[in-house]
């Protein structure tokens, strides 16, 4: 029997063991084991279980054993790993370790164990005992250790020392004469607290919903081509009502499922909602969990104790068995890209593991990807609509105010007299309002009004931006932060300005436009933390604030009745971006905050303010009409041949030293030429939009076509497998989410 096996040096590759008799019946594809590598020994996972080996048998060294220190993978699981190692171009060792959390993959956190005491005896024998030692005064502990734990069945030793009178002594007495016994209990960690959730049970469908869970129906049964179904609902539709029913079903045929979300931010409010409908058995996976609690989450899917498991992308690779359902939430997210390698992007793994495991996959969105229309539209994806609210509430009333013809002396700019009425309006009524900037901090950069002085991070090409709060300068990008000076650093002027505007301004705007509003504000700048992020909401929810100012964080997922009025302030924002994904991002953003008002009995009401009103993205998010929004993005990128008409691959150079960085690109770009086609278009390569952070230069080269796997293994080659000169570093990002 051979096994091929992965081991964490990251050589690409898998190298082909014996495998022992008495290990035979133990070994499996994704078992972890010890193998000899040279003179050392080494951990891995076994990738496969060839029938023949390329190498003769006697070349062929055995495995030594069995890794008790680390768990199993699942098999389907290893199969997605190999298939992401080859799709993103990575390592295999890279796309393994990513299956597995840290805290799991390290086998240094040991299970926590606590013993429970019971009675070995039968009841007349427990209580003839009790009373014999009672008689004695010597023997006096002993029946009172006896007579408590026959009242509980079973104490900890914590419990035990509570007793008066209490003696270890004893306690080892009676458990050397066998009158009761000791087992070993696993102890995890609590991520629910004391929280206490509510009960809830399903609600009746509304009509779209019915039609969206007769579709999951059918491809429940094997009656669809395809087991992925696109949930295109507008904002308030209830859509999670679906996914909740939807995951009753499976939990029914004994199968599990799988919740992700795009942000952990959103994962409480979730859960709440799910704990509601399903109790305490499920599990949730992220990374601002420690590492016992996700050592504690993960063994308890992979010992079957739960069938759901909530979270972020990491969430994906929970060790099912057999899974049935994979949900993924506001499946347009950007965040569902890993930033480093592998760059895989979660909606699209979660195809390919619903795929290897026969589960169904719902995508749910109100504003869907262009990739998932595309694919909706060519038949490869089924697709549900949800066009109404769940409650029959009327879409929000918007309102474009072009800030072009505002006069900043009758107020001010970042606030138009429309909206600074609506708002006093709503507060006068008791209602809540939403204001929303895409952007954080006081001011976006310093200038000084003598020598026109710009602070720029040393370390990356982008403005400083100013905290008042703070008194500080710091770079979003690296996170470099100075105090900010009081005057300018080139010629000592102490006339220097803040221009520019972040959601800290806007509040300060605020409080002094709205005197007495109970007013918050949501940002990564003060939301440290997932309780502060609920502790602002929690406010919200008990209608103790009027005016919640904050970035996209507080764009969706929210669902406050009491929200009549959201201001979007400058909705035009992201449409300078140098990405092929600006409008779509744009259109997206409104939607989603828009969606935010009027999810209760009153219409909601919604102000785009805006200084580019005959933009085509702000037209069409003005009507809310995703399908004309659709229709002219697609074109656009139809007519560009940009995804979903081609394939993508973004190949990013970083290097100290610009000269060797962009001679270095250049040659990497002609080695790569010869597998290039009539299909393939290479770009590049050439400084970056953003061309230096943390202090390394960027360049970037794009590859854009159709037929790419030749191209794909020729990337890793070049850049996994050959060393680079200096300090420069080579990344591949497969279907990247942004080119910035």
């Amino acid at each position: 029997m051979i096994a091929r096996v992965v081991t964490e040096l990251s050589l690409d590759r898998g190298f082909d063991y014996l495998v022992p008799a008495e290990l035979e019946e133990k070994i499996r594809i994704g078992s972890a084991v010890t193998v000899p590598f040279g003179r050392t020994l080494r951990e891995g996972v076994v990738l496969a279980l060839p029938e023949s080996s390329p190498y003769p048998l006697s070349k062929l060294k055995p495995i030594a054993g069995l890794c008790t220190s680390r768990a199993d993978v699942p098999e389907k699981l290893i199969a997605l790993g190999q298939w992401i190692a080859e799709y993103y171009c990575c390592s295999q060792e890279h796309a393994i370790r990513t299956l597995l959390p840290a805290a799991v993959r390290s086998g240094k956190i040991r299970p926590k164990t606590r013993k429970l005491y019971t009675i070995a005896k039968s009841a007349a024998e427990a209580e003839q005992l009790i009373v014999e030692s009672a008689e004695k005064s010597s023997l006096r502990s002993r029946a009172l250790i006896l007579r408590e734990l026959r009242s509980a069945g079973t104490m900890s030793i914590d419990s035990l020392k509570n007793i008066p009178n209490f003696s270890m002594s004893s306690l080892n007495t009676l458990l050397k004469n066998e009158i009761i016994a000791a087992e070993e209990e696993i102890v995890r960690a609590d991520i629910f607290g004391d929280a206490v959730i509510m009960p809830s049970k399903p609600l009746p469908p509304t009509p779209d919903q019915q039609k969206a869970l007769a579709l999951f129906d059918e491809m429940r049964q094997g009656k669809t081509a395809s087991k992925v179904m696109l949930l295109h609902g507008v904002t308030n539709s209830g859509k999670t009502e679906v996914y909740l029913q939807c995951i009753a079903k499976v939990l029914e045929e004994g199968k599990s499922a799988i919740v992700l979300v795009p942000e952990i931010s959103l994962t409480p409010q979730t859960l709440r909602r799910f704990r509601s409908r399903f109790g305490d058995a499920l599990s949730v996976l992220h990374s601002r969990l420690s590492e016992r609690e996700r050592y504690d989450e993960w063994n308890r899917i992979n010992e079957g104790k739960v069938r759901i498991a909530i979270g972020a992308r990491s969430a994906l690779f929970a060790p099912f068995r057999n899974l049935g359902l994979i949900v993924v939430d506001e499946e347009h997210e950007s965040t569902y890209k890993q930033s480093e390698s592998p760059r895989y992007m979660a909606r699209d793994v979660a195809v390919m593991r619903g795929k290897f495991e026969d589960a169904c996959v719902i995508l749910g969105s109100a504003t869907p990807s262009a990739e998932s229309m595309f694919n909706a539209k060519n038949g490869k994806f089924l697709l549900a609509k949800m066009n109404s609210q769940a409650n029959d509430n009327a879409a929000p009333v918007m309102r474009l105010v072009d800030l072009r013809l505002e006069n900043p002396e009758d107020g001010n700019p970042l606030f138009s007299k429309p909206l600074i009425e609506a708002v006093r309006d709503r507060i006068a009524r008791g209602e809540q309002s939403i204001l929303f900037l895409n952007l954080r901090g006081y001011a976006r950069v310093m200038v000084c009004k003598e020598c026109s002085y710009e602070a720029w991070c040393p370390e990356c090409s982008v403005h400083y931006t100013y905290s008042k709060s703070r008194q500080t300068l710091s770079c979003h990008l690296c996170g470099n932060v100075i105090p900010a000076p009081e005057s300018c650093p080139e010629c000592s002027s102490p006339t220097v300005r803040f221009d520019g505007a972040g959601t800290e301004k806007i509040e300060s705007i605020a409080r002094a436009v709205f005197k007495g509003a109970r007013i918050a504000r949501m940002d990564s700048d003060l939301m440290r933390s997932a309780n502060d992020y609920e502790a602002v909401l929690e406010k919200f929810r008990r209608g103790e604030l009027d005016i919640l100012i904050g970035t996209q964080m507080i764009a969706k997922g929210l669902h406050f009745p009491n929200v009549t009025l959201v201001g979007i302030l400058m909705a035009d924002l992201g449409l300078s971006s140098p990405d092929f994904r600006a409008s779509e991002r744009t259109f997206q953003l409104i939607t989603q905050v828009a969606g935010r008002a009027g999810r209760g009995e009153l219409r909601g009401e919604v102000y785009l303010q805006t200084r580019k009103p005959d933009n085509e993205t702000i037209i069409h998010s003005m009507n809310l009409d995703f399908a004309a929004f659709s229709a002219y993005d697609l074109e656009f990128r139809e007519l560009f041949r940009y995804p979903p008409f081609s394939r993508l691959i973004a190949v990013w150079f970083r290097g100290s030293d610009e000269e060797q960085l962009a001679d270095y690109a250049s040659n990497f770009t002609e080695q790569l030429r010869p597998y290039a086609h009539e299909k393939i278009k290479l770009a590049g390569p050439g400084p970056a939009p953003i061309a230096r952070i943390k202090g390394k230069f960027r360049y970037l080269l794009t590859i854009r076509g159709e037929g790419l796997k030749v191209m794909r293994q020729a990337l890793k080659v070049l850049a996994f497998h050959r060393k680079h000169p200096g300090d420069i570093e080579v990344a591949i990002d497969v279907d990247p989410q942004s080119l910035i």
